[in-house]
């Protein structure tokens, strides 16, 4: 699915179900900038940008309308309660954090408070995006966007932003939160930190959470983090690596409901780019094996390394970016044991609905589950094959000028490997036939 929204740029193909483990869908939620896929946009879609306020915060100038500066005022006492609210979760202070609220706010944001808290919140800074307006209906509340910037773990992150509908009422000169509400931000969806109890691992390279039924697989889940991490910060192409992955491990109605729910079936996991830098990772618990994990961590948090913030090219590009998590995923297995050499097979079969063009890989919005394992395949043998040829080193310099510097492959292909595009692609296309053959 795809979406050009606010300079932020979205993409989400899931990949389809090994007859063994879940495969990994590449849903880094980045927006392709050209030939996007159709998506359904949420209600009340709201657009995030990682380093401005969106709307613009409150101004100085002093408007003539009495209205007008009724709301100003009113929003001040707002930022103020906002104020209070950051420093009492940041200071680990419950009792502070539901003061600012009416008692019917509390369960909920009980449970926001407990799962920030989980995942070692070290940034919490909210920005109003304008003056509260009423609710319609409900002349005494006041509904106002916050964008709230967040960082976990460590305090010197470049923070995420995320949007949220916040309710207040002002009710004898005292304003109280009435809802902090679900964000629904195009970009993302909601976080599962907003919605769910989290029980939650850290370690050096990676954040863990998942819900207290799935308590039990957390040491498995962080170990199993840290070992992938170690294989993704290799491909970490323009800058350091993140400083920490965030990976989520959904049970069957988490799945439906993190970041907007709605994948496929048969989907793995998908990477979610949530601002600052940073990508948050999404691991479907049902029917995903302890050794399909290792290869899905590996994959996505191989995109969280490599893909930029702002998006990748468009379509044309998406053999390299799946090509590469991909040969980072398999995890130096051997080619004649990749386990969706079948697929290949079938793709690149008489009728089996390719081209032949690398730029023409990406597989519809309703490709079947085969044609979308076969996509993958390909994608991974043409990366494997250049890699054979002029190593991780080259490759990765090729994967930066096309998909970050967004250089022709022609021009890369020039720089990078000192050779025509058009014969390392017909050798692409050749090796992956080989490989079946």
């Amino acid at each position: 699915m795809t979406d050009g929204l606010d300079g932020m740029h979205r993409w989400d193909q899931p990949r389809r179900r090994r007859p063994w483990p879940l495969w990994a869908a590449l849903g880094v939620v980045l927006v392709l900038l050209t030939c996007g896929l159709p998506t359904v946009l949420l209600a009340g879609v709201l657009h995030e940008a990682a380093d401005r306020p969106t709307i613009g915060r409150l101004g100085p100038t002093v408007p003539a309308d009495p209205a007008v500066e009724a709301a100003r005022q009113l929003g001040e006492r707002i930022s103020g309660q906002l104020d209070r609210q950051a420093a009492a979760l940041l200071g680990g202070d419950r009792a502070g954090f539901l003061a600012v609220a009416e008692p019917a706010a509390h369960p909920a944001l009980a449970r926001r408070y407990a799962a920030l808290r989980a995942l070692r919140v070290t940034v919490w800074r909210p920005e109003q995006t304008g003056l509260p307006t009423t609710v319609v209906g409900r002349p005494d509340e006041w509904r106002i966007v916050v964008r709230f910037q967040y960082c976990f773990v460590v305090p010197g992150c470049r923070p995420s932003p995320v949007l949220v509908g916040t309710r207040w009422r002002d009710s004898g000169g005292q304003v109280r939160l009435v809802a902090m509400e679900e964000s629904r931000s195009a970009e993302t969806g909601t976080r599962p930190w907003e919605v769910s109890d989290l029980v939650v691992a850290v370690g050096p390279r990676t954040v863990v959470a998942t819900t207290p039924a799935l308590r039990g697989k957390l040491p498995g889940l962080l170990r199993q983090a840290e070992a992938a991490a170690r294989t993704a910060d290799a491909y970490a192409v323009a800058g350091p690596p993140p400083d920490r992955y965030r990976v989520f491990y959904a049970g069957k109605a988490e799945w439906l409901s993190w970041y907007g729910g709605g994948r496929p079936a048969w989907t793995g996991g998908y990477a979610v780019t949530v601002g600052g830098g940073h990508h948050e990772v999404v691991l479907n618990a049902d029917g995903l094996s302890a050794t399909g994990a290792d290869d899905l961590l590996r994959h996505e948090l191989t995109h969280a390394a490599s893909l930029p913030e702002r998006g990748y090219p468009g379509r044309e590009t998406w053999w390299l970016v799946e090509g590469l998590a991909e040969y980072a995923g398999v995890g130096g297995t051997p080619v004649g044991r990749y386990e969706g050499l079948a697929e290949v097979r079938e793709l690149l079969a008489p009728g089996g609905g390719w081209t032949g063009r690398l730029d023409d890989l990406t597989p519809a919005e309703d490709a079947s589950a085969r044609r979308v394992g076969g996509s993958y395949g390909v994608g991974y043998l043409a990366v494997r094959h250049l890699v054979d040829r002029f190593g991780e080193q080259r490759v990765l310099a090729f994967f930066k000028a096309v998909v970050h510097d967004r250089r022709t492959a022609e021009e890369a292909s020039g720089e990078a490997f000192g050779e025509p595009w058009a014969g390392l692609h017909d050798e692409c296309v050749a090796y992956a036939r080989a490989a079946v053959g």
